[in-house]
């Protein structure tokens, strides 16, 4: 016992200074910093929103335009991110392999952690200005929005695990990481609703994590605004099976690298 507890003490260590290492180098001392990591999903979402309200009322299935935006395309910007950021994370770190106590599936787990704290920060912020003009309720379930959060972070950090290997072994996945975005975008419940879908759509819809994250975290914003559909069975388990392919794959990759 004694002996995990330093090996989980070292780790936590080398996830801190990574942590440490990583904010430098993607955003130095200048501006803002690290504060560019929350701005980009904001604005995202801003824009999106305003096209929305014109597009569309203030107001749709009870919910304002604006709060169904971002409790919708900010998740998506932290997808995004990661999935971008997982591209040939290895070989982009691999001189950190030297140092014994880093691994690899620390480079993940640190790239990961920065975007969804960056999505986490812009999703408050944006919920207290939006709530100043009264277009954003209070949450009427801290607990279940944080849930589906928790949900919606630990798939994406364990698809990151699979695309993160895989980018190294092939350069044609390195180039279609950006369009797997795209591609989980159906899968993700950014768009509507699962209860304004067909019942078989819904259904199968119950296999995809991001789905029934979404589903809680808008539960937990809007209250009996909604109807949420979520599995939380299928979704752990999903993720757990994705979370050991990317496991075997990491372990796999790491083999054959060579530290420069």
């Amino acid at each position: 016992m004694a002996r995990f507890n330093e090996g989980w003490r070292i780790q936590i260590k080398v996830i801190r200074a990574l942590t440490s290492r990583e904010l430098m180098t993607r955003f130095g001392r200048q501006n803002i910093g690290f504060l560019w990591i929350m701005v980009e999903p904001l604005m995202f979402a801003s824009l999106v929103g305003l096209v929305w309200s014109f597009l569309k009322a203030p107001t749709n299935h009870g919910m304002s335009v604006f709060a169904f935006v971002a409790t919708g395309y900010i998740p998506l910007t932290f997808l995004r991110h990661s999935f971008g950021q997982s591209a040939k994370i290895f070989v982009a770190n691999s001189s950190l392999l030297y140092h014994r106590q880093v691994k690899v599936f620390d480079f993940i787990i640190v790239r990961v952690l920065i975007e969804s704290v960056g999505a986490m920060m812009a999703y408050i912020f944006a919920g207290i200005v939006l709530a100043f003009f009264g277009l954003f309720p209070f949450p009427a379930d801290i607990g279940v929005l944080v849930l589906g959060w928790a949900i919606y972070v630990f798939f994406i950090f364990s698809l990151c695990t699979i695309l993160a290997p895989i980018s190294e072994m092939s350069e044609v996945v390195e180039k279609l990481v950006p369009v797997s975005v795209y591609i989980a975008l159906p899968f993700s419940g950014v768009f509507n609703m699962a209860a304004w879908l067909p019942p078989n759509v819904r259904d199968a819809l119950m296999w995809s994590p991001l789905v029934s994250g979404m589903e809680l975290m808008r539960f937990g914003a809007f209250g009996t605004v909604v109807t949420p559909y979520y599995d939380i069975p299928k979704a752990l388990g999903v993720s757990l099976v994705c979370l050991l392919i990317g496991l075997i794959l990491s372990r796999r990759v790491r083999r054959t690298m060579t530290i420069t």
